[in-house]
């Protein structure tokens, strides 16, 4: 995925990953030891060479539970800076077919599995 996600970003955009590998900016944020640091580069290297590449930037982002962050998120999108994509919504009985519409990878947005 993250591959794919460099394919469409412009020149100089960046990619933010919470699934990919820690990269050293992290490292160094957690101030780990140089060691460590090193480890992190090399986990890292392949995915920050090719977004090099498609001259972009890579950056892991490692995500923890934090009230003051949900609050903020909850005012972006009441203020309408955040707008989720829907794409489709489904009815808890078509929960199969959401879910091999989603397999598919054609979905432009959120794929919705309504409970009422």
């Amino acid at each position: 995925m993250l591959e794919k996600s460099l394919q469409v970003l412009k020149p100089g955009g960046k990619l933010i990953s919470i699934s990919g590998p820690p990269d050293p900016d992290f490292a160094r944020e957690l101030g780990s030891s140089w060691l460590l640091r090193q480890v992190m580069r090399l986990l890292s290297y392949r995915i920050r060479k090719k977004a090099k590449r498609h001259r972009v930037s890579y950056a892991f982002l490692f995500m923890r539970a934090s009230g003051d962050q949900l609050r903020e998120i909850g005012r972006l999108i009441d203020s309408g800076a955040i707008r989720a994509v829907v794409d489709r919504v489904f009815p808890f009985e078509s929960t199969n077919e959401a879910m091999t519409y989603v397999e598919r990878g054609r979905a432009k947005g959120k794929v919705v599995v309504k409970l009422r």
